[in-house]
């Protein structure tokens, strides 16, 4: 039942590790610093404006899905992730990278506390699907998005605990 909240929080614990020891995490994917196709993508329905936006971009596969980064890294797997602050409003524009075009898993998550350690208590996260998480670790299916060479635009509403129900759009 809360496979989901100890997943993401492993990987968040992993992510914050890499984070520290490589440059690379923080920006790996912005739309100024990287190539491939851009990937903007409009959050809608986040709780509060506190804590950093992250959007990550996985190989399409079930395996390599919410997969540690260095180890995807490591792999010769390709991986992309960029970091935001809060933004002015409920809504949210993010542009990231792909590594190139076709089909890729996105994920966005609301690190509410700054922390970097995914809080199912607190912090969001959605998929490109927008349909409600719940309380089981993501598949990958509802996070693939096809990503022209041209690059393309989508809309992932934020979701958040609501009790047994689990994550939803608020």
């Amino acid at each position: 039942m809360f496979h989901l909240f100890m997943y993401l929080g492993t990987a968040s614990v992993s992510h914050a590790v890499a984070a520290a020891a490589t440059t690379y995490a923080q920006q790996d994917g912005s739309c100024s610093n990287a190539s491939g196709p851009p990937l903007h993508v409009k959050v809608v329905g986040l709780k509060d404006l506190s804590g950093r936006l992250k959007l990550e971009i996985f190989p399409p596969t079930e395996a390599d899905f919410l997969k540690d980064d260095r180890k995807l890294k490591a792999e010769g797997r390709s991986f992309r992730r960029v970091w935001s602050g809060s933004p002015p409003g409920r809504d949210a524009a993010l542009c990231i990278r792909a590594p190139g075009p076709g089909t890729w898993a996105v994920l966005f998550t609301h690190d509410r506390d700054g922390k970097n350690k995914f809080n199912p208590w607190r912090d969001g996260a959605g998929l490109p699907s927008n349909h409600p998480l719940g309380l089981t670790r993501p598949k990958v299916k509802p996070a693939l998005v096809t990503i022209p060479a041209g690059g393309m635009s989508i809309e992932i509403r934020a979701q958040y605990l609501k009790g047994l129900n689990g994550f939803q759009p608020l």
